[in-house]
């Protein structure tokens, strides 16, 4: 399907992850220019790709890059039990090798990779980091979910009651909380439009969904020193769904030499489609702006393989 007057090719498919699911897969790519860089969405807690991140996704290809996305298990229109985690690690497995496979075709082996994750998709991103520290070329973390802002937790004896019901129904739908759609987005239409998208889930949070992010962002808090890629971390000033102290902790505790962090003051927490959208423009700009600055320069990482590979042919030459 083509987009944006035929400048945007959209496609689509199913895949089968390791665990036999089947899962919802999606690609933008530039019709009349080679993609620059790729780029790997990591959508939000309840929210999905093709559609809540469509937006993003052309701003991000009329700048020139190839964009992939994929839905969590039991988000959107993939495989599973609607809003429902059973285990964050299989998240990011599932997204760690799907990116993997799409870095690896031929025709995309010389060009540069970036995770961009949004809200709990900030966590998924550092997580596919960690598997592995050197593969990717840099990341853009929107309102990251490194901690849970408080505001959106239950009281710590409530939690401690859930936790334990947790061992018995994992999957019921009980945790008390503010409405994130009413916490995440500024412009009454965008929340309309997310409330009306059969594939966003908007009921309570499922029991092991909530203890797997509350345990998710207390440990990724306690090792955000071993971010290594380069990063820009973004967050609104006015977030009341994660805790922008924590991006500011990111920033100063990563040990990663190519670092930027922006704060926003009076914006909320869905800076992709859910401000107003004079500030949209605010944030694309410097997105965009950082993601040129990197790709058109190239990296070590890319210079080292292409060295490699040139040294791998010398040597069967000479054989």
């Amino acid at each position: 399907m083509d987009l944006e007057n035929g400048t945007v090719r959209y496609e689509d498919e199913y895949i089968t992850n390791s665990r036999g699911l089947k899962l919802f897969t999606c690609r933008w790519l530039p019709v009349n220019e080679e993609p620059k860089a790729l780029i790997f969405l990591c959508h939000g807690y309840a929210m999905e790709c093709s559609i809540t991140m469509n937006s993003t996704a052309i701003r991000l290809v009329k700048a020139g890059y190839a964009v992939y996305g994929i839905d969590y298990e039991g988000h959107g229109k993939s495989s599973g039990l609607q809003g429902y985690i059973s285990s964050f690690s299989h998240v990011v497995d599932d997204c760690s090798d799907y990116f993997t496979d799409i870095c690896e075709k031929k025709e995309n082996k010389k060009k540069m990779r970036f995770l961009l994750g949004e809200s709990m998709g900030g966590a998924v991103l550092l997580l596919v980091h960690r598997k592995k520290p050197e593969y990717w070329d840099g990341a853009v973390l929107v309102a990251p979910m490194c901690k849970i802002a408080d505001e959106m937790k239950p009281h710590p004896l409530v939690i401690s009651v859930l936790q334990k019901v947790n061992k018995f129904i994992p999957t019921w739908r009980i945790v008390p909380g503010q409405d994130v759609i009413d916490a995440a987005f500024r412009q009454p239409e965008i929340r309309a439009q997310v409330r009306a998208n059969p594939y966003c889930y908007k009921g309570r949070l499922r029991l092991n969904t909530a203890n797997e992010l509350l345990n998710t962002s207390l440990e990724i808090e306690q090792r955000l020193h071993e971010v290594s890629l380069p990063f820009l971390v973004l967050h609104g000033g006015e977030d009341k769904v994660t805790d922008k102290a924590v991006s500011q902790q990111l920033y100063n505790d990563a040990a990663s030499s190519d670092k930027s962090f922006k704060l926003y003051p009076g914006m909320w927490h869905g800076l992709l489609y859910g401000e107003l959208p004079e500030n949209i423009e605010i944030v694309f700009a410097d997105i965009i702006g950082w993601l040129n600055q990197r790709s058109e320069f190239g990296n070590s990482r890319l210079e080292r393989e292409l060295k490699l590979q040139d040294d791998e042919i010398l040597i069967l030459k000479h054989k």
